[in-house]
């Protein structure tokens, strides 16, 4: 395989949002839509591309790249910042006791749903970016998880993507088929 090129490229990243508390406050598949609207709509404001993801019920993981002058930070804070002002608004109304557990002590927030600081790891070459795609899309058939048999069955990913060519998710990027 060949190298990604390096002058005037925009790295591809790995990143990985984790619940405060490895709690699973994801497992609903309404807040999974949440992140996955979030997706969509940094999409189509041509923000970034995303290559894959995986939404499992306490952190999320995806690979992406930022597209003309979107800041990594940016693009992650606001996609974060929106599925977290989402998932209180519910909360406050159907489940308070749960948004509870989730008070913060900081002066700039009353309730903190993910860890501080997400990791973000540069990819610069196309056999670590398949490893990592790969890694994504194994989460849900993990021993610890068990959610599905086989990765392309679980609903929240991008995996029948790469599996079995359905474009289940629009806003997911082929890695390999859609490079301009």
């Amino acid at each position: 395989m060949k190298p990604l090129p390096t002058e005037g490229y925009t790295a591809l990243y790995f990143s990985t949002a984790t619940i405060k508390g490895w709690k699973h406050l994801l497992k609903p598949d309404k807040y999974k839509t949440v992140i996955t609207n979030s997706m969509s709509f940094l999409v189509k404001e041509g923000a970034v591309w995303i290559y894959a993801f995986v939404i499992m019920p306490n952190h999320i993981h995806w690979v992406w790249q930022m597209r003309g002058e979107t800041v990594k930070s940016s693009a992650q804070q606001r996609m974060l910042k929106f599925v977290a002002q989402q998932i209180k608004a519910d909360l406050e109304i159907h489940h308070p006791l749960v948004l509870a557990q989730f008070k913060s002590e900081r002066k700039d927030r009353g309730h903190q749903f993910f860890k501080d600081r997400p990791l973000s790891v540069a990819l610069f070459s196309d056999n670590v970016v398949w490893q990592k795609i790969s890694y994504i899309h194994r989460n849900p058939v993990q021993e610890k998880w068990r959610l599905v048999a086989r990765p392309e069955d679980y609903t929240y990913s991008s995996a029948s993507l790469y599996v079995l060519g359905e474009r289940r998710w629009p806003f997911v990027r082929h890695f390999w088929y859609d490079m301009d």
